[in-house]
């Protein structure tokens, strides 16, 4: 997977690729001819006591050097380069792909995972991919180069290389063998450690009310320790593959001097030849150590990459449709006929055979106990998932059908729960109409009964939101995404359980200046306060997924026995009538 991923995300750069290649290739050369250069001046200056010749050659040992140190620059800053927009394009086909999921599939990963996988595992695929480029081009040159050198240089001490060469390899092997499954766990580990982290920063009020902080202390000191373990396992190996490389390397040296001494004392070798000799075994041995300090990393990648791509392997269960209908005649008509939706693998459905019509100015609500289906209807109209059977209609067109962007310019949703980016107050009431002037936002804010505190603000439409709207209150937040549909002025409106964060009096302050808001406009409302819906055109009534009661609140109080039920547990008798 590893392999298969580098070579689709690497096919851009082949260009560079190449021109790494050959400054590698130019920087390797130079490197293997220096030794022979240094041999040169001992044996033909040194000895024979040649300045001039020595002179001469260290002209030349120069100009390779500085070839050398430009090739290799040059290399190295198209690797960057190269590893860098690697990186670029993941994290984009990644976001890209996330952002196409259904609740579903975000489910099936987990926002922990996802965010780890867009930054941590993708920064190990990218480190790989600059190693790979500036290190794993010349590795295979410098050993295979260095040895046939190295016989050119003396024959008769090559057959250290092949006791040396094959040992090192093994030594190697042993060692990435054992570290793999350490990373693949590290992997997950890090998982559990974003999760516990996120939900402890995310419900820091709840564990502080309830006085939980020993406890998610201690779980997060488990978590925490479980990543510790693993990565002193994995430690351990990498912390073992270095003394053995060195001691192979320094047997290996003492061998060459040993047997190297016999040959020059009875003249078969030169000092600078065998000095040539030791200097070849070295770059053969870093050449070796530069492969094996790659193949550290590729354990860990090929683990990153594995999950990268499981990410870009999955589909989206909401599939935009071949034949989009861009164009439609009607407006704000929805209609739900037999609609049903069930989980992959679930016993029961969330949703059975649920049926409406509803035309421009008319409200729907929705209410019943909490799962009863009410959010997956919703999502169902708005098509953040898809049904399993029946279909959901805007304007007559099955929103299977219907093009995503011209779906999602008839909706305006505002999400049960309050979301806000960072930015500012107008920033984010603009997210649904960019061009949006400052008169649309101020009227959708005293729609939304949120235009009060936003003027008291020091910098009004300008003032700051927090990442999360963490900075407004929760009703401030409600109203604020309330306003932020109404500033699109869409054909639905679709309200989940948005009003529950404001008191009674905002309420029904709120509900009073949205009817001549939407006038023209369907409204689906989910709410689970009879005050909020009793005035609605038409009343659902869910129980267990299945459409218990439809009508007008009067009427359910008589004919729906869970209706009424809800009715009398929140109002008395004077307020039910």
């Amino acid at each position: 997977m590893l392999f298969r991923l580098l070579r689709e995300h690497l096919r851009p750069y082949g260009t560079r690729l190449l021109a790494i290649a050959l400054l590698q290739l130019g920087s390797t050369g130079a490197m293997l001819y220096l030794p022979n250069l240094n041999a040169t001046i001992i044996d033909d200056g040194v000895v024979k006591g040649d300045t001039g010749h020595v002179l001469r050659i260290g002209v030349v040992m120069l100009v390779v050097c500085l070839g050398q140190i430009t090739c290799q620059v040059a290399a190295v800053w198209f690797s960057a380069r190269v590893a860098m927009s690697v990186g670029r394009d993941l994290r984009s086909a990644l976001f890209g792909r996330i952002t196409g999921f259904s609740g579903r599939e975000v489910g099936q990963f987990g926002a922990p995972s996802l965010i780890t996988r867009v930054t941590n595992d993708v920064q190990q695929v990218q480190m790989l991919t600059l190693m790979t480029c500036s290190i794993a081009i010349s590795v295979p040159i410098m050993m295979v180069g260095g040895i046939a050198m190295a016989m050119h240089t003396d024959l008769g001490l090559s057959w250290i290389f092949a006791v040396v060469v094959p040992t090192l390899f093994v030594a190697v092997g042993i060692v990435v063998r054992g570290m793999v499954p350490s990373f693949r766990a590290q992997q997950g580990r890090i998982d559990g450690v974003n999760r516990v982290l996120r939900e402890q920063i995310t419900g820091i009020r709840v564990v502080r009310a309830f006085v939980r902080e020993p406890e998610e202390t201690d779980r997060f000191a488990d978590a925490n320790e479980q990543l510790t373990q693993v990565s002193i396992r994995a430690g351990r190996w990498l912390a073992t593959l270095f003394p053995v490389v060195m001691l192979i390397v320094n047997v290996a040296s003492v061998g060459v001097i040993w047997f190297g001494g016999h040959r020059v004392d009875s003249g078969d070798l030169g000092v600078g030849q065998l000095t040539a000799f030791i200097a070849y075994l070295m770059q053969i041995v870093m050449s070796v150590m530069m492969g094996t300090f790659m193949l550290m990393q590729i354990p860990r990648a090929a683990v990153c990459a594995d999950r990268i791509a499981e990410v870009l392997d999955t589909s989206t269960s909401v599939l935009p449709p071949e034949d989009p209908v861009r164009v439609v005649t009607g407006h704000a008509e929805l209609e739900l006929d037999g609609v049903g939706f069930t989980h992959p693998g679930a016993q029961s459905p969330v949703l059975s055979d649920v049926s409406f019509r509803a035309g421009p100015g008319q409200t729907v609500a929705v209410i019943g106990s909490t799962g009863s289906g009410k959010t997956t209807l919703v999502d169902l109209v708005a098509r953040l998932m898809d049904v399993t059977e029946g279909a959901v209609r805007i304007d007559g067109v099955d929103v299977r059908r219907l093009d995503p962007a011209a779906l999602w310019e008839r909706i305006g949703l505002v999400p049960q729960r309050a979301f806000l980016f960072s930015g500012t107050i107008a920033s984010n009431l603009r997210h649904g109409k960019p061009d949006a002037t400052d008169e649309e936002l101020w009227a959708a804010l005293e729609v939304a009964q949120a235009r009060d505190f936003v003027a008291a603000l020091p910098d009004g439409l300008d003032a700051s939101v927090a990442q999360g709207g963490t900075n407004f209150s929760g009703g401030q937040r409600q109203r604020l995404s309330i306003a932020r549909a109404l500033v699109r002025r869409p054909e639905i409106y679709l309200f989940d359980d948005s009003f529950s964060a404001l008191d009674l009096a905002t309420d029904a302050r709120l509900r009073a200046a949205l009817r001549p808001w939407t006038t023209e406009a369907c409204v689906l409302v989910v709410a689970q306060r009879i005050t909020t819906i009793r005035d609605a055109d038409l009343i659902l009534v869910l129980e267990d997924g299945r459409l218990v009661g439809a009508g007008r609140h009067d009427d359910l109080v008589d004919s729906c026995a869970t209706y009424a039920e809800i009715v009398a547990s929140q109002l008395s008798a004077e307020e039910a009538a």
